[in-house]
């Protein structure tokens, strides 16, 4: 197998490939169809979904971003959480799944008078995956209880969800922003409507053992269909939002960790338009472009999807937390602060700040990585650990 690097020195990236692949035996080409594929093709993100934690399913985010969007099977603890492949039935789906933290659970539902009084205890559907498509910044999937195909996509900063609900359905939305999530309690949820087609709300995830302070995610929503109602469950602290529109709902979910106000300009900025299918090919074609830092020729479809997997998952390790005016979250005092990253002339920010991931491993091959093939996204880690 041979490696072609854009950026990078070859024996680093040759080395790179044989630890993580293991010397091909046979580098002869099975088929050369495979080699005509685009890279974010040779993607498989369902590997080793069916041992998932919180943080490491991935299908519609973008590199490195503050949204990672995706179904949820299991919402309960950091472990065996998250999207598990062995599990029948959606909880719903969320905009944060990150080490340590997690926020705004969504799920389209279709009402009758009979469900509306329980759909706060009994949300979840039965899924077939069968019916299911998934690659870098996209997911499809069919709720079956409600006959929903629901898409999924996103920006660095803004989730984008298109429903297709049933023919004359009552359509309505199901915000989990209180309870259990992930390796997170959620409290503090709160969730108002602030036009005829817009909400805003913010949540608090309470401390665990391994992040010691709160953190907040606040969030902006807009759809393309009027809101007919929004109703809080005063026991769950949850709310459902009801819709006038069955026709293909679109919704955009914006978040940002500093105010309501900066989640709403990260979707002016981000997300402006409702092109979703536009916004899907936007993320695969960044994929792609990430992903061809490095090209390799040779070996076996499989040696060469187990490559690119890889390089996907090293391409998510750390997120974003940053607004795009450069406001980001600041805990490391004894009160929460906004700080700011310095603007250039134009007044953007000069790089964006970027959480930790725990750093398990990174020093041995992460940070190797990033360094060589993506140095304006390490550059960006080193300027987040010093401001």
């Amino acid at each position: 197998m041979v490696l072609k690097n854009l950026r990078t020195s070859f024996s680093y990236i040759l080395l790179a490939a044989l630890y993580t692949m293991g010397a091909c035996k046979n580098p002869k080409v099975e088929s050369a169809d495979f080699q005509k594929k685009e890279l974010v093709d040779l993607v498989y993100p369902l590997l080793d979904a069916a041992n998932s934690r919180w943080f490491f399913f991935s299908s519609a985010c973008r590199p490195f971003g503050m949204v990672n969007l995706s179904p949820d099977t299991k919402i309960s603890g950091a472990w065996g959480s998250g999207y598990l492949y062995n599990t029948d039935t959606f909880r719903g789906f969320s905009h944060i799944h990150a080490w340590q933290l997690s926020g705004l659970l969504v799920m389209p539902v279709v009402l009758s008078e009979e469900s509306k009084t329980r759909v706060f205890d009994d949300y979840s559907s039965k899924f077939s995956h069968e019916k299911e498509k998934i690659a870098p910044g996209y997911h499809y999937i069919e709720l079956e209880k409600y006959r929903i195909n629901a898409e999924l996509t996103s920006t660095k900063r803004v989730g984008f969800h298109r429903y297709t609900f049933p023919e004359k359905a009552h359509p309505a939305i199901v915000f989990n922003v209180n309870g259990e999530l992930g390796p997170s309690n959620i409290v503090d949820g709160t969730l108002k409507q602030t036009g005829k087609r817009q909400l805003q709300g913010q949540l608090v995830n309470t401390p665990t053992i391994r992040r010691p302070k709160p953190a907040s995610v606040f969030f902006s929503v807009e759809f393309n269909t009027k809101i007919k109602a929004v109703q809080k469950d005063e026991t769950s602290g949850n709310y459902l939002v009801e819709l006038e529109n069955a026709a293909p709902v679109l919704m955009k979910a914006a978040v940002s960790y500093t105010s309501i106000e900066n989640a709403a300009k990260n979707m002016a900025k981000e997300l402006s338009g409702w092109n979703f299918d536009k916004t899907v090919s936007e993320s695969q074609e960044e994929w792609n472009s990430m992903l061809s830092r490095i090209l390799v020729e040779g070996g076996t479809e499989k040696d060469q999807r187990r490559f690119y997997t890889d390089l996907w998952h090293a391409l998510q390790g750390r997120r974003i937390i940053s607004d795009v005016n450069g406001a980001y979250p600041d805990n490391t005092g004894d009160i929460f602060q906004i700080g700011q990253i310095p603007l250039d002339k134009n007044g953007k920010p000069q790089f964006n700040h970027y959480n930790s991931d725990s750093f398990w491993g990174a020093q041995w091959t992460l940070n190797t990585l990033w360094q060589l093939v993506y140095p304006e996204i390490a550059e960006g880690f080193i300027h987040s650990t010093k401001i």
